[in-house]
């Protein structure tokens, strides 16, 4: 039967939400060795369609599997999901739990601290923030300036500048670092003005679209930190996962001569789409299962060659690949124990 009334916009958006939700939901059973990194995705989902509820539930589930892989990060965005629909105590008490545990992940730190600071607890935020700088960025990085530090840790400098702002206090060495890394082509000083707010109640046109210009450049510096594009990546099959794939499927003997050959392909393919220029690189591990679930859901056979390559692609979507090459004096990618240097990374340049 219809609705007396049509849809709003608004209650479009929350169902579309709540169905893309779903649809993660079920793919995550699909894919249990990718179910936490969906089951976030659906739990966002939930949040952006006011079903806050459902989305603790799947914080809930999570924390309470057997081996969470990014704990922290769960209970980050459970306390501030449980504090916008009303449970500011068991929200403030999880925040207080992450910080004591203090987590090597700046995810965490930034949702703690940005949740605070959208509650007004700006002493608290910019504690947090400046604990998690501490924290996380050690010496060595913050002599090297704003080029010397990850980008992941960057929107904890930008986060902690923009409350110093809001409690008006001076620079620090601190401040100067996320200068350094503001990307925009407008100061964090003005980015960051409490007072710019006002320029949106103004009735000049001009200000009111320089207020729109800022606003967009501090759009676009956000989007950049927080975009995370899956690298183009390469397959590989650890030991004995090759020979389960080729014990069940032969025929892909064709595209996979030889272990030794396997690993050298995977290599050479590696610093083939660097020398062309790509930038973002990575290596998926494949597991026989995963496969044959893929190849499942695209209607096909797992012994069609062509569904490798895009295989790959969908393990680096779900946000399983590893940036190639490994970092220096890291453990070659192969799983051999030895360093890169000294096993694939040997012909280096």
């Amino acid at each position: 039967m219809r609705p007396d009334t049509p849809a709003t916009p608004a209650e479009t958006d929350r169902a579309n939400h709540v169905a893309e939700a779903e649809r993660l939901e079920r793919t995550a059973a699909m894919y249990p060795e990718d179910a936490e990194h969906l089951l976030l995705q659906a739990a966002a989902h939930y949040e952006l369609a006011e079903a806050r509820d459902r989305a603790t539930a799947l914080y809930d589930g999570l924390l309470s599997a057997e081996s969470p892989q990014s704990p922290a990060l769960i209970r980050a965005l459970k306390a501030a999901n449980l504090w916008e629909y009303g449970h500011e105590a068991e929200a403030q008490a999880i925040i207080a739990g992450i910080r004591t545990a203090a987590p090597r992940d700046p995810a965490p730190w930034v949702i703690v601290a940005e949740s605070l600071e959208a509650h007004d607890e700006l002493e608290e935020a910019h504690a947090t923030f400046t604990e998690a700088l501490d924290l996380l960025i050690p010496e060595p990085e913050r002599s090297g300036g704003g080029p010397g530090i990850p980008l992941a840790k960057h929107t904890l400098l930008l986060g902690r500048h923009r409350v110093r702002r809001l409690l008006a206090v001076d620079h620090d060495s601190w401040d100067a670092l996320a200068d350094e890394v503001n990307r925009t082509s407008v100061s964090l000083d003005e980015l960051h003005d409490p007072k710019r707010v006002w320029a949106l109640g103004s009735e000049n046109p001009a200000e009111l679209q320089a207020e729109i210009s800022r606003i967009r450049a501090e759009l676009g510096s956000y989007r950049e930190a927080l975009s995370r594009p899956f690298p183009v990546a390469v397959l590989h099959w650890p030991s004995p996962e090759y020979t389960e794939l080729l014990s069940a499927y032969p025929t892909l003997s064709s595209e996979y001569p030889s272990y030794e050959a396997h690993l050298s392909s995977t290599e050479a393919s590696l610093r083939e789409l660097t020398t062309s220029g790509t930038a973002n690189v990575g290596i998926v591990t494949g597991t026989v299962p995963s496969y044959e679930a893929f190849a499942a859901s695209e209607g096909s056979s797992p012994e069609d060659v062509s569904l490798l390559p895009q295989y790959a692609t969908t393990l680096a979507a779900r946000g399983r690949a590893v940036a190639w090459p490994p970092a220096a004096g890291a453990a070659c990618w192969c799983g051999s124990g030895t360093a890169y240097s000294a096993c694939h990374g040997g012909g280096s340049a």
